[in-house]
């Protein structure tokens, strides 16, 4: 697990090697994460949406942009914490994401980045 804090807000990611298949004549790798968003801070915030930066060994960086995450914008609450499950495909067994929320803090109407720390993504029959 990797864990980071970004004014008030911690981010904690665990990762899964879910398997191999092919796709369009060629091997995918599948991946799962599962990210905990925790709001250690005193207001109410709401993640609006999410950048990603995806590198897989083999090829060049992905950049991801969406809004929110899993199709929901949520409002998590001081001492509350929300919790989502999503995947990737790479064409190796080996890369990493990072990124950041965009959110907002209701209670001051600010917007503000929580950064998502790197994770690594690995297949277990890959690693030494």
């Amino acid at each position: 697990m990797v864990q980071l804090v970004t004014k008030g807000i911690k981010i904690s990611v665990i990762t899964n090697y879910e398997g191999s298949f092919y796709k369009n004549y060629k091997i995918n790798y599948a991946f799962t994460y599962t990210i905990t968003i925790e709001n250690q801070s005193k207001d109410s915030v709401q993640l609006l949406s999410r950048h990603w930066e995806i590198l897989d060994a083999l090829n060049s960086p992905i950049i991801v942009d969406g809004e929110g995450v899993i199709g929901k914008k949520p409002v998590i609450k001081p001492g509350e914490f929300y919790t989502y499950s999503s995947g990737c495909l790479l064409t190796s067994p080996f890369g990493s994401m990072q990124g950041h929320y965009n959110m907002i803090n209701l209670a001051s109407t600010q917007k503000f980045h929580v950064a998502i720390p790197n994770f690594k993504l690995s297949a277990v029959f890959a690693i030494n």
